[in-house]
Parts: C-alpha cells; sequence; structure tokens
C-alpha cells in the first residue's frame, strides 16, 4: 500500500517523522530513529539565547556583567546546561547527516528576527536539508500590538529565506487573533512549511517554596483536535507543506491528521513513551486502515475531511461550533 509523501520537498516513504527531542542530541539514538523506520528527524532546537551569547555576549539584549540583570539572567540556563553550543550543534547536525540516510531538519528555536538567524546558515553548511524556525514568543508587552508581531514573524522568515537554499519550514503557536491571515502571510513570505502547534509549556507555582517551577508534561490526544481543526482549514489553500505536532499518541490520531490535511506528522510524546519502534505501530496501522477503506494511496485520503471545498470555511466552523454545543447531554 503506497504511503509516501512529500515534505519541504524531500520525498519521504511515509507520514511519522520523529520531532525535535532529546533522541537527536546522540548519533546513536538518531540512528535508533532511523532504524526503527522513521521517514525523517527534526533535531533538537538550537536556542537564540546560545547564539546571542556566543556571537554577543548578550542574552535577550541583556549584558550579563550587568549587576542590574543578574536576577533574570540567573534564571536562565547555563551554557554548560545545553547539550550543544552553536559551534557544537553545527559540528553535531555534521556527523548525525553522515550517519544516517534519513533527511535531517535543524532547528532553531527563537524569538525575535535578529543576528541569531544569520547561524541558520551555518546548519545549512553543516548539512541539514531542511530548517524548522521555532518562534516560541508569550508577548507581555503591554504596548506591543498584534500587527507589529505578526511583522516580526513574517520578516524573519522572509530574511531566512533570503540567505538560505534549503526549505524553511516554520513552527507556529495557535495564538494569534487571525491565524488564518498569519498563515497565508507566511506563504507569501515563502514559508516552505508550517508546523501546526507549538505547545507552550507552562510554568505551574509552588505554594511550598512560593516559586515559580518549570513544569514538563508529555501531550495526549486530548491536543489533537485544535491541530486538526487548523490543519483542516489551510489544506489546499495556502502552497506550504503542513506538518501536524501534539497529540498524536496512537495510530487513529494519525489517521486523523492525514484525513485533516497533514503532509507529514511529527512524534514526540509517543516514541518518547513507546520508543522508537512505536513508528512501525503506527505506519503499520495507516496501511491496514487505507485497505480497509478501499483507498489505493496516501494521497487519496489527505484531505478528505478538509475545509478545500467547502465555499464558507468560517460559516462550516461556526455551524460545527453551535452542533457541538446542542448535542451536550444528547
Amino acid at each position: 500500500m503506497p504511503t509516501d509523501t512529500t515534505y519541504l520537498g524531500l520525498r519521504l516513504p511515509h507520514p511519522f517523522i520523529a520531532g525535535a527531542s532529546p533522541f537527536g542530541y546522540r548519533v546513536d539514538t538518531v540512528k535508533r530513529l532511523e532504524d526503527a523506520g522513521c521517514a525523517a528527524l527534526v533535531l533538537h532546537s538550537l536556542f537564540e539565547e546560545q547564539v546571542a551569547m556566543a556571537q554577543e555576549r548578550r542574552v535577550a539584549h541583556m549584558n550579563p556583567d550587568d549587576a542590574r540583570f543578574a536576577e533574570m539572567i540567573d534564571y536562565f540556563p547555563a551554557a554548560s546546561d545545553y547539550a550543544y553550543s552553536p559551534d557544537e550543534y553545527a559540528e553535531h547536525l555534521h556527523r548525525v547527516t553522515q550517519a544516517v540516510k534519513i533527511p535531517v531538519i535543524g532547528s532553531l528555536n527563537g524569538r525575535t528576527a535578529e543576528s541569531w538567524l544569520d547561524f541558520a546558515q551555518v546548519i545549512e553548511q553543516a548539512g541539514a536539508a531542511a530548517l524548522e524556525l521555532n518562534f516560541y514568543q508569550v508577548n507581555t508587552d503591554l504596548g506591543a500590538s498584534a500587527a507589529a508581531i505578526e511583522d516580526d514573524l513574517v520578516e524573519g522568515v522572509r530574511e531566512a529565506k533570503r540567505v538560505l537554499r534549503i526549505p524553511v519550514a516554520v513552527k507556529l503557536s495557535p495564538f494569534f487573533t487571525a491565524f488564518a491571515s498569519v498563515a497565508h502571510d507566511l506563504d507569501k513570505a515563502g514559508a516552505d512549511g508550517l508546523v501546526l502547534f507549538n505547545r507552550f509549556y507552562q510554568p505551574d507555582i509552588d505554594i511550598r517554596t512560593t516559586t515559580v517551577v518549570p513544569r514538563f508534561e508529555l501531550s495526549t490526544s486530548a491536543e489533537l483536535p485544535l491541530r486538526l481543526r487548523w490543519i483542516a482549514i489551510l489544506f489546499g489553500r495556502i502552497q506550504a507543506s503542513l506538518a501536524l505536532t501534539g497529540g498524536v499518541v496512537a495510530p487513529q490520531d494519525g489517521i486523523k491528521a492525514v484525513l485533516a490535511g497533514a503532509d507529514v506528522v511529527q512524534m514526540v510524546s509517543a516514541l518518547l513513551n513507546h520508543g522508537p519502534s512505536y513508528v512501525s505501530v503506527m505506519r503499520k496501522a495507516l496501511e491496514q486502515w487505507l485497505e480497509w477503506n478501499k483507498m489505493g494511496s496516501l494521497a487519496d485520503a489527505r484531505g478528505r475531511l478538509s475545509l478545500k471545498t467547502t465555499q464558507d470555511p468560517e460559516a462550516y466552523e461556526r455551524a460545527n461550533y453551535i452542533r457541538t454545543i446542542q448535542s451536550w447531554g444528547k
């Protein structure tokens, strides 16, 4: 049963790829992902703060030697806490690309359209098949307008496309006033793919120590509907590839992603929970489902439940909202 797909111009044997995770820290664990059958790999992220510190000796525009910023800078991880420095990341990426045959996608995580993006060229030179830009920003500036934030995002992508030859995917959060418009603008700016959605990790409050503490939780299927909704809305309406990430923890989740219109499905939590071999479970279930439903290939299923053929997607979504509320208690 043909399950091949195309993502960022890369031809893949099936849609299940490994998202950015600790599996990318070592060559041997990356090889485990390849041996298990992952179609591609997104390497763990290099952070804007690492690049800025290495290049400018500053973190988020703050000088570490300035006592005014000491408390805030101390909250950031020390350079030794990161898996790799920027130069080491490039070297590691090169070693990984030499060790495996599957496409390796580099990842940069940042919040501005500033000089850290220059490191994208180093990632390209190290052998990455593509680059994923993970724009992770919780804007707390009361004076920052939505338009200004979106313009910065689009400009960052436009700048990356200007200097790179490899494809660029943009990993986004869903927290935009008009997400469809943002997706459209990124598409026009040249983004080769959109990754929906970034998981914003929410800190917790420890009432014993009265401190804010980080909290990490793996995703569950409960997070999937938001991703399915927006993949379905965008499918066939923009040129960029669509990757779904977050909430795919069981075979039926992967099938739903394809029906909504995803070109690929990034897996992290399921692989951390079950091990890399779980990707073969996902692929086999997809093949069996396609055969059971007498579909000749993955292409026959992709986007079948999208809103592409709906004349008024906004009205369709409104109708679904009302019907969902009316269904309670029936």
